[in-house]
């Protein structure tokens, strides 16, 4: 008997103990929960910092890759500029072969085309009121009737655009009063 009331003694001391026991793990549990979801919501931070700086790279890249590609398109075409003016001046000297002359204005007709296709635009100056972001006055004339005053009154050197970009102002004689 005795035997029997030790092990009822020993049953309800284990059975008083286990509840504590399993509060004390499941608030373990929960605290440990709570901190695994701490770390999650730091780690989706984390991730969408992350994220975003990757999409702000990105974006700088494609923009910096479009602007060095300009920047040499640019280049090329000014570069090429020279080459058009002296055409256009050999094909205004006086010439006494036609078929020569035929074929210098076809192949100024190929460039000309060419820098179309790439974006290039003359920049209309003769007659226009001068403007200093496309315009470079390199002389003064006197107004007239025809040219009024601030007006560009003669051309000595085409000016181009590449798309919205200057490539080369055109060199002008403006009137002035």
């Amino acid at each position: 008997m005795e035997n029997q009331e030790e092990i009822k003694e020993q049953t309800t001391e284990e059975t008083s103990s286990e509840p504590e026991q399993p509060d004390l793990e499941s608030a373990e549990n929960e605290l440990d929960e709570i901190e695994a979801s701490d770390e999650l919501e730091a780690e989706k931070e984390r991730y969408l910092r992350l994220l975003a700086d990757y999409e702000n790279f990105r974006r700088r890249t494609e923009k910096e890759k479009l602007t060095i590609f300009g920047d040499a398109i640019s280049k090329c075409i000014e570069q090429l500029l020279p080459i058009v003016d002296n055409f256009e001046r050999a094909i205004d000297a006086p010439c006494s072969d036609e078929e020569y002359h035929k074929g210098m204005v076809m192949i100024l007709d190929q460039l000309r085309s060419f820098l179309e296709k790439q974006g290039v635009k003359e920049i209309e100056a003769l007659g226009k009121a001068f403007d200093p972001n496309i315009h470079q006055a390199i002389k003064r004339e006197e107004a007239t009737e025809a040219f009024p005053e601030n007006t560009v009154c003669e051309v000595f050197q085409k000016g181009y655009m590449l798309n919205e970009r200057l490539i080369r102002p055109a060199m002008v004689a403006v009137a002035n009063a």
